[in-house]
């Protein structure tokens, strides 16, 4: 609970302050019977009113003070345990903000969106109970239990057994319960899952006509949560009823023994309703701490969920140096195997230089490393071996914030958020005015703005559902352009262009020439032609690098590229 220290730091003195209301109320409770017990032996068993007046006054402030506790307690409990919650989702938001891409891709998104929602939760009520009635149980258990002993030492003792057989069943419970609530968070994080990939591919499944595989994967999921729900409710459900045995019997035992005793004259009647009162106080303590550890074996479960995402890996140092690049680019005998992957390098050996103001464009068959040049420019990830440079400086020498600011990426799929055209767009300048918005969009190719009911204030639907894929395309190429920064990399970012707009795109992109280095992978021989240089990739490694003209003549592979779609269309 090491990684909560903070969190309690912070809420020290209100948390204080609960503990100390809780323990008072906790006196006032167990002052309850030992009251009772004395208005039965000196004030009803010798009909003497005013001692029964005198206590019954004494206890009815006694029980008055313990309400005020308790509701100071409870306005403490609640806000402490949300602040404390709040302050814990943002730190799980802000870690995941941080994330590396390899820490990403080891916790798949719902079971990140689970440990956001239901661990944290789960904690919350874990704080809120430790504040509310926790601490009260064990304080009333061993209060109960030293001032019955205060009262008659030897029917104490069946006390102490009782207390003993409860621990040991306790024991059992936790020693059986962890290992099923762990399961059960994963099961958790399954239904979240298959959930949230239906939501993403909502469309492909309807065209699928996949309902029934859906269907059945939802059902897998959910019924194995079932079943790791009653496994991990089982334990309880077979302990409480022992728990509610176990002492059953000691208050059998004490209206027992304390008869035989009350005819010895050992035990007065006072002390036997007290010792009553007091094993119904210490069942209640008991099954509350039997609650406690039940729902501490599951915060426990939840919180190394919550540590494995807060000592996930992070992106890369922030080292504060912040500065404008020219935008000269170099690979240098660059390897490199995605983390977690099958260990094959994507890219292996690869060499190439891009100055500033030049277009690049890199083509290549399907899994070649096309775009993994793009996401080792963005630094999602580093080099194995070799090194890449922008202007001169080795990338993993730069601050990560200072190299993302000085690229601009305009990835192969396009993601757009809710919210307006205008807004999405300015995700690349948010200092953008609306003219610079227009302008972006028109560079784009984006007219198709202009008729939209609301033109650039329309609303957007989560991921852009509501407009077509070639009109995302463009609105993020718009988001990249509006960034101005010294290096664009466009990940495919036409293939849903059609030839004459595509046309119309690059050509804005070649009037950025000299100012702006380019870095385009695609598929299409049509959009690298144009390019100043072209890298021929054939798995990850340089197969060509030139111009247009010099590659139909120097490399095979980049001959046939072009036969196949440029050449088989003119016999078309």
């Amino acid at each position: 609970m090491g990684i909560y220290k903070k969190y309690f730091n912070r809420y020290k003195i209100p948390f204080i302050v609960a503990v100390i209301c809780v323990t008072c109320e906790a006196v006032c409770d167990l002052m309850g019977p030992t009251l009772m017990a004395r208005i039965i032996d000196m004030g009803i068993e010798k009909s003497d009113m005013d001692s029964v007046l005198h206590w019954g006054l004494i206890m009815l402030a006694v029980t008055a003070a313990g309400a005020c506790f308790a509701v100071a307690r409870n306005i403490l409990a609640s806000n402490v345990s949300q602040r404390m919650g709040a302050d814990l989702r943002y730190d799980l938001f802000a870690k995941i903000m941080n994330f590396s891409e390899a820490g990403a891709d080891r916790i798949e998104s719902g079971s990140l969106i689970t440990r956001l929602t239901n661990d944290t939760s789960q904690v919350v009520q874990f704080v809120n109970g430790i504040m509310r009635v926790f601490l009260k149980a064990p304080v009333t258990c061993i209060g109960s239990i030293v001032l019955a002993s205060m009262l008659n030492l030897r029917l104490s003792l069946v006390i102490y057994g009782v207390v003993a057989v409860v621990a040991f069943l306790i024991a059992i419970s936790m020693k059986l319960s962890y290992p099923r609530f762990s399961m059960l968070q994963k099961s958790m994080d399954k239904v979240n899952s298959v959930v949230q990939e239906y939501l993403i591919g909502v469309r492909l499944v309807k065209a699928f006509g996949t309902y029934d595989e859906e269907r059945g994967r939802f059902k897998t999921a959910n019924e194995d949560l079932m079943e790791k729900g009653i496994a991990s409710q089982i334990i309880i459900t077979y302990i409480a009823p022992l728990l509610n045995l176990t002492v059953g019997v000691g208050t059998v035992l004490v209206i027992y023994i304390g008869s035989r005793m009350f005819g010895s004259s050992m035990a007065g009647t006072g002390d036997i309703s007290a010792f009553t009162i007091y094993m119904a106080q210490i069942l209640n303590a008991l099954l509350i701490i039997t609650n406690v550890f039940n729902t501490f074996v599951r915060t426990k479960a939840s919180t190394a969920r919550i540590r494995e995402v807060l000592d996930a890996e992070e992106d890369f140092s922030h080292m504060g140096d912040v500065k404008t690049l020219k935008g000269d680019i170099r690979f240098e005998h660059v390897s490199f195997a995605y983390p977690g992957g099958s260990g094959d390098p994507v890219l292996k050996d690869l060499s190439f230089s891009v100055k500033r103001g030049e277009n690049l464009a890199v083509i290549g068959p399907t899994g070649s490393g096309k775009s993994t040049i793009a996401w080792l420019l963005m630094r999602f990830y580093d080099v194995d071996d070799g090194r890449i440079l922008l202007d001169e400086t080795d990338i993993r020498e730069l601050d990560t914030d200072a190299v993302r600011g000085n690229v601009a990426l305009v990835p192969q799929k396009s993601m757009l958020f809710s919210g307006t055209v205008a807004d999405n767009i300015r995700w690349g300048n948010s200092e953008a005015d609306d003219a610079a918005v227009r302008d972006a969009a028109k560079k784009a190719q984006a007219d198709f703005i202009e008729r939209m009911p609301y033109g650039f204030d329309s609303m957007l639907g989560s991921a852009g559902v509501n407009i077509s894929g070639g009109q995302k395309q463009r609105i993020s190429i718009a988001r990249g352009l509006i960034k101005a920064a010294p290096i664009l990399v466009l990940d495919d970012a036409t293939s849903a262009l059609d030839a004459v707009t595509e046309a119309r795109v690059r050509q804005q992109l070649a009037a950025m020439a000299g100012k702006h280095t380019v870095v385009m992978v695609t598929q299409r021989c049509t959009t690298a032609m144009f390019a100043d240089h072209i890298l021929v990739l054939e798995d990850g490694v340089n197969m060509g690098y030139g111009t247009h003209e010099e590659l139909l003549n120097t490399c095979e592979i980049y001959r046939e590229i072009y036969r196949s779609q440029v050449e088989s269309e003119k016999e078309a």
